[in-house]
Protein backbone atom coordinates (compact mmCIF):
# COMPACT_ATOMS: atom_id res chain seq x y z
CA UNK A 1 0.00 0.00 0.00
CA UNK A 2 1.21 3.48 -0.78
CA UNK A 3 1.00 6.10 1.92
CA UNK A 4 -1.89 8.51 1.57
CA UNK A 5 -0.96 11.82 0.02
CA UNK A 6 -1.07 14.46 2.75
CA UNK A 7 -3.88 16.98 2.33
CA UNK A 8 -2.73 20.31 0.90
CA UNK A 9 -2.73 23.27 3.28
CA UNK A 10 -5.98 25.22 3.21
CA UNK A 11 -4.00 28.40 2.48
CA UNK A 12 -0.53 28.50 0.93
CA UNK A 13 1.39 31.65 0.02
CA UNK A 14 4.83 31.31 -1.52
CA UNK A 15 7.15 34.13 -2.55
CA UNK A 16 4.30 36.67 -2.53
CA UNK A 17 5.22 40.28 -3.29
CA UNK A 18 2.85 43.23 -3.48
CA UNK A 19 3.61 46.83 -4.38
CA UNK A 20 1.46 49.95 -4.13
CA UNK A 21 3.43 52.11 -6.57
CA UNK A 22 6.95 52.24 -5.09
CA UNK A 23 5.78 51.00 -1.71
CA UNK A 24 6.70 47.35 -1.14
CA UNK A 25 3.85 46.25 1.16
CA UNK A 26 4.31 42.45 1.08
CA UNK A 27 7.88 41.18 0.86
CA UNK A 28 8.47 37.52 -0.06
CA UNK A 29 5.61 36.17 2.06
CA UNK A 30 5.71 32.41 2.71
CA UNK A 31 3.02 30.90 4.90
CA UNK A 32 0.92 27.74 5.11
CA UNK A 33 -2.29 27.33 7.08
CA UNK A 34 -3.38 23.68 7.46
CA UNK A 35 -7.09 22.83 7.55
CA UNK A 36 -8.59 23.42 10.98
CA UNK A 37 -5.86 25.75 12.17
CA UNK A 38 -6.40 29.26 13.54
CA UNK A 39 -3.62 31.67 12.61
CA UNK A 40 -3.65 35.16 14.13
CA UNK A 41 -1.66 37.85 12.32
CA UNK A 42 -0.30 40.58 14.59
CA UNK A 43 1.86 43.61 13.96
CA UNK A 44 1.98 47.39 14.04
CA UNK A 45 -0.21 49.51 11.76
CA UNK A 46 1.12 49.60 8.21
CA UNK A 47 2.92 46.26 8.51
CA UNK A 48 0.96 44.66 5.65
CA UNK A 49 -1.44 42.52 7.72
CA UNK A 50 -4.67 43.61 6.01
CA UNK A 51 -3.07 43.46 2.56
CA UNK A 52 -1.99 39.88 3.24
CA UNK A 53 -5.52 38.98 4.33
CA UNK A 54 -7.11 40.65 1.28
CA UNK A 55 -4.66 39.02 -1.14
CA UNK A 56 -5.91 35.55 -0.19
CA UNK A 57 -9.22 36.04 -2.00
CA UNK A 58 -7.76 38.42 -4.58
CA UNK A 59 -9.33 41.60 -3.26
CA UNK A 60 -5.74 42.80 -3.65
CA UNK A 61 -3.93 41.41 -6.72
CA UNK A 62 -0.30 40.45 -6.08
CA UNK A 63 2.74 41.30 -8.20
CA UNK A 64 4.58 38.04 -7.73
CA UNK A 65 4.33 34.65 -6.09
CA UNK A 66 1.79 31.87 -5.62
CA UNK A 67 -1.38 31.79 -3.54
CA UNK A 68 -3.36 28.56 -3.27
CA UNK A 69 -6.59 27.79 -1.42
CA UNK A 70 -7.21 24.10 -0.72
CA UNK A 71 -4.48 23.10 -3.20
CA UNK A 72 -5.78 25.21 -6.09
CA UNK A 73 -4.06 28.38 -7.38
CA UNK A 74 -6.08 31.60 -7.17
CA UNK A 75 -8.00 32.18 -10.40
CA UNK A 76 -7.42 35.57 -12.01
CA UNK A 77 -11.03 36.51 -12.65
CA UNK A 78 -14.43 35.36 -13.85
CA UNK A 79 -16.53 32.45 -12.62
CA UNK A 80 -13.59 30.56 -11.11
CA UNK A 81 -12.73 33.56 -8.94
CA UNK A 82 -16.37 33.91 -7.85
CA UNK A 83 -16.30 30.21 -6.94
CA UNK A 84 -13.17 30.68 -4.87
CA UNK A 85 -14.67 33.65 -3.06
CA UNK A 86 -17.67 31.50 -2.21
CA UNK A 87 -15.27 29.07 -0.49
CA UNK A 88 -13.43 31.83 1.39
CA UNK A 89 -15.57 33.74 3.90
CA UNK A 90 -14.42 37.27 4.66
CA UNK A 91 -15.35 39.53 7.56
CA UNK A 92 -14.16 43.15 7.45
CA UNK A 93 -13.86 46.04 9.90
CA UNK A 94 -17.03 47.50 8.39
CA UNK A 95 -20.05 45.23 8.36
CA UNK A 96 -21.09 45.84 4.70
CA UNK A 97 -24.64 44.61 5.33
CA UNK A 98 -27.40 45.58 2.88
CA UNK A 99 -29.26 48.38 4.69
CA UNK A 100 -32.59 47.75 2.93
CA UNK A 101 -32.75 44.02 3.77
CA UNK A 102 -33.52 42.36 7.10
CA UNK A 103 -30.75 40.53 8.92
CA UNK A 104 -32.24 37.14 7.93
CA UNK A 105 -32.43 38.24 4.28
CA UNK A 106 -28.83 39.50 4.39
CA UNK A 107 -27.69 36.06 5.52
CA UNK A 108 -29.92 34.11 3.09
CA UNK A 109 -29.10 36.17 -0.02
CA UNK A 110 -25.80 34.70 -1.20
CA UNK A 111 -26.76 31.01 -0.81
CA UNK A 112 -29.76 31.69 -3.08
CA UNK A 113 -27.82 33.76 -5.64
CA UNK A 114 -24.51 31.87 -5.69
CA UNK A 115 -25.21 28.37 -4.34
CA UNK A 116 -28.68 28.23 -6.00
CA UNK A 117 -30.31 27.15 -2.74
CA UNK A 118 -34.09 27.47 -2.72
CA UNK A 119 -35.45 30.37 -0.69
CA UNK A 120 -37.11 28.28 2.01
CA UNK A 121 -33.98 26.23 2.62
CA UNK A 122 -31.79 29.36 2.59
CA UNK A 123 -34.09 30.98 5.14
CA UNK A 124 -33.90 27.95 7.43
CA UNK A 125 -30.12 27.85 7.03
CA UNK A 126 -29.92 31.60 7.83
CA UNK A 127 -31.96 31.20 11.01
CA UNK A 128 -29.70 28.38 12.16
CA UNK A 129 -26.64 30.59 11.62
CA UNK A 130 -28.21 33.52 13.45
CA UNK A 131 -28.81 31.15 16.36
CA UNK A 132 -25.16 30.07 16.16
CA UNK A 133 -23.98 33.70 16.52
CA UNK A 134 -26.61 34.47 19.17
CA UNK A 135 -28.89 36.97 17.40
CA UNK A 136 -31.96 34.97 16.34
CA UNK A 137 -34.11 37.64 18.01
CA UNK A 138 -32.77 40.25 15.57
CA UNK A 139 -33.66 38.31 12.39
CA UNK A 140 -36.46 40.62 11.20
CA UNK A 141 -34.71 43.86 12.05
CA UNK A 142 -32.68 46.00 9.64
CA UNK A 143 -28.95 46.63 10.13
CA UNK A 144 -29.47 50.20 11.38
CA UNK A 145 -31.57 48.84 14.26
CA UNK A 146 -28.70 46.67 15.56
CA UNK A 147 -25.69 47.54 17.69
CA UNK A 148 -22.24 47.34 16.07
CA UNK A 149 -21.53 44.04 17.81
CA UNK A 150 -24.80 42.55 16.57
CA UNK A 151 -24.11 43.79 13.03
CA UNK A 152 -20.68 42.20 13.06
CA UNK A 153 -22.15 38.91 14.31
CA UNK A 154 -24.66 39.14 11.43
CA UNK A 155 -21.75 39.70 9.03
CA UNK A 156 -20.06 36.55 10.39
CA UNK A 157 -23.31 34.59 9.93
CA UNK A 158 -23.54 35.90 6.36
CA UNK A 159 -19.98 34.73 5.61
CA UNK A 160 -20.74 31.31 7.14
CA UNK A 161 -23.91 31.00 5.02
CA UNK A 162 -21.76 30.06 2.01
CA UNK A 163 -20.34 27.09 3.96
CA UNK A 164 -16.80 28.34 3.37
CA UNK A 165 -13.69 26.19 3.71
CA UNK A 166 -11.80 29.02 5.35
CA UNK A 167 -12.69 32.28 7.10
CA UNK A 168 -10.63 35.46 6.85
CA UNK A 169 -11.12 38.20 9.45
CA UNK A 170 -9.63 41.64 8.82
CA UNK A 171 -9.65 43.48 12.17
CA UNK A 172 -13.28 42.47 12.82
CA UNK A 173 -13.52 44.29 16.17
CA UNK A 174 -11.61 47.51 15.44
CA UNK A 175 -14.71 49.54 14.56
CA UNK A 176 -16.66 48.39 17.64
CA UNK A 177 -17.21 50.07 20.96
CA UNK A 178 -15.12 48.30 23.63
CA UNK A 179 -18.12 46.69 25.37
CA UNK A 180 -19.15 44.99 22.12
CA UNK A 181 -15.75 43.51 21.27
CA UNK A 182 -16.09 40.45 23.50
CA UNK A 183 -19.40 39.27 22.01
CA UNK A 184 -17.79 39.12 18.56
CA UNK A 185 -14.61 37.46 19.87
CA UNK A 186 -16.77 34.85 21.65
CA UNK A 187 -18.40 33.90 18.33
CA UNK A 188 -14.95 33.66 16.70
CA UNK A 189 -13.61 31.56 19.58
CA UNK A 190 -16.52 29.12 19.17
CA UNK A 191 -15.81 28.87 15.43
CA UNK A 192 -12.19 28.06 16.24
CA UNK A 193 -13.30 25.33 18.66
CA UNK A 194 -15.53 23.86 15.94
CA UNK A 195 -12.47 23.42 13.70
CA UNK A 196 -13.00 26.25 11.20
CA UNK A 197 -9.79 27.19 9.37
CA UNK A 198 -9.26 30.86 10.21
CA UNK A 199 -6.79 33.61 9.44
CA UNK A 200 -7.43 36.56 11.73
CA UNK A 201 -5.84 40.01 11.56
CA UNK A 202 -6.46 41.61 14.94
CA UNK A 203 -5.10 43.71 17.80
CA UNK A 204 -6.90 41.54 20.36
CA UNK A 205 -4.05 39.90 22.26
CA UNK A 206 -6.34 37.91 24.56
CA UNK A 207 -8.00 36.28 21.56
CA UNK A 208 -4.60 35.50 20.03
CA UNK A 209 -3.49 33.83 23.26
CA UNK A 210 -6.70 31.91 23.76
CA UNK A 211 -7.83 30.83 20.31
CA UNK A 212 -4.79 30.78 18.00
CA UNK A 213 -2.79 27.71 17.10
CA UNK A 214 -0.14 30.02 15.66
CA UNK A 215 0.77 33.69 15.85
CA UNK A 216 2.34 35.31 12.79
CA UNK A 217 4.02 38.64 13.52
CA UNK A 218 4.48 41.08 10.64
CA UNK A 219 6.53 44.24 10.42
CA UNK A 220 7.33 46.37 7.35
CA UNK A 221 5.70 43.91 4.97
CA UNK A 222 7.63 40.88 6.21
CA UNK A 223 6.77 37.89 8.38
CA UNK A 224 9.22 38.30 11.25
CA UNK A 225 8.00 35.50 13.53
CA UNK A 226 5.71 32.50 13.18
CA UNK A 227 5.28 30.54 16.40
CA UNK A 228 2.82 29.30 19.00
CA UNK A 229 1.07 31.90 21.19
CA UNK A 230 2.98 30.63 24.25
CA UNK A 231 6.35 31.18 22.62
CA UNK A 232 5.41 34.48 21.00
CA UNK A 233 3.99 36.10 24.11
CA UNK A 234 6.58 34.80 26.59
CA UNK A 235 9.77 34.58 24.53
CA UNK A 236 9.60 36.54 21.26
CA UNK A 237 12.79 36.12 19.24
CA UNK A 238 13.05 39.42 17.36
CA UNK A 239 13.61 42.91 18.74
CA UNK A 240 10.70 44.15 16.61
CA UNK A 241 8.30 41.72 18.29
CA UNK A 242 9.68 42.54 21.76
CA UNK A 243 9.21 46.25 21.07
CA UNK A 244 5.65 45.68 19.77
CA UNK A 245 4.65 43.55 22.78
CA UNK A 246 6.28 46.04 25.16
CA UNK A 247 4.05 48.81 23.81
CA UNK A 248 0.88 46.72 23.65
CA UNK A 249 1.04 44.72 26.86
CA UNK A 250 2.03 47.56 29.18
CA UNK A 251 -1.28 49.35 28.57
Amino acid sequence: MTAATPAPPMIRMEGVDKFFGDLHVLKDINIEVPAGQVVVVLGPSGSGKSTLCRAINRLEPINQGVIEVDGKPLPAEGKALAGLRADVGMVFQQFNLFAHKTIADNVALAPVKVRKMNKGEARQHAMGLLERVGITDQAEKYPAQLSGGQQQRAAIARALAMKPKVMLFDEPTSALDPEMVQEVLDVMTNLAKEGMTMLVVTHEMGFARRAANRVVFMSDGEIVEDSTPDVFFTAPKSDRAKDFLGKILTH
